[in-house]
């Protein structure tokens, strides 16, 4: 597995796996519009040429939010997801951010641990976050020195 920055030919997949992971998935429209995009920095795990996993993220004044974070069902628990939040903050730091921020699920045990086990800690909650179904999103935030 290799970890790239996201192309155009990137995005097609890419929102297959937004359809196939998330209940309110990214369009491809929208997804491609972040290469445009001078605040995002969205990386992709590839195995050959398909890519398994991806992360996305946008960053103001120093301060970066994870948009999404998936990867296919049938590459989970092979540590791909923590490659790529890995590889993500390691390219933030390069790029002089000093945080990361992101929300998850407050029924998203598996996620939580995850972002545990990579320094991540709950700072607050949004109530009713999510809305396919309606639930709480926490969130969660890793900081860094420069």
């Amino acid at each position: 597995m290799r970890i790239v920055e996201m192309t155009g030919e990137h995005v097609p997949q890419i929102a297959g796996l937004e359809q196939l992971c998330f209940s309110d998935p990214w369009s491809e429209r929208s997804i491609a519009s972040e290469l445009d995009n001078d605040l995002a920095l969205w990386l992709v795990a590839l195995e050959g040429q398909t890519a398994v996993g991806y992360v996305g993220s946008q960053t103001v004044l120093g301060e970066t939010d994870m948009m999404n974070l998936a990867v296919h069902p049938d590459f989970r628990r092979k540590g791909i997801a923590a490659s790529l939040v890995r590889e993500l903050v390691q390219r933030l730091k390069d790029r002089g951010s000093r945080c990361l921020t992101l929300e998850v699920r407050a029924s998203n045990q598996p996620a939580q641990a995850l972002y545990t086990s990579l320094g991540f800690a709950q700072v607050g909650r949004r109530p009713n976050y999510y809305q396919h179904p309606k639930e709480d999103g926490l969130i969660l935030r890793k900081e860094w020195e420069l």
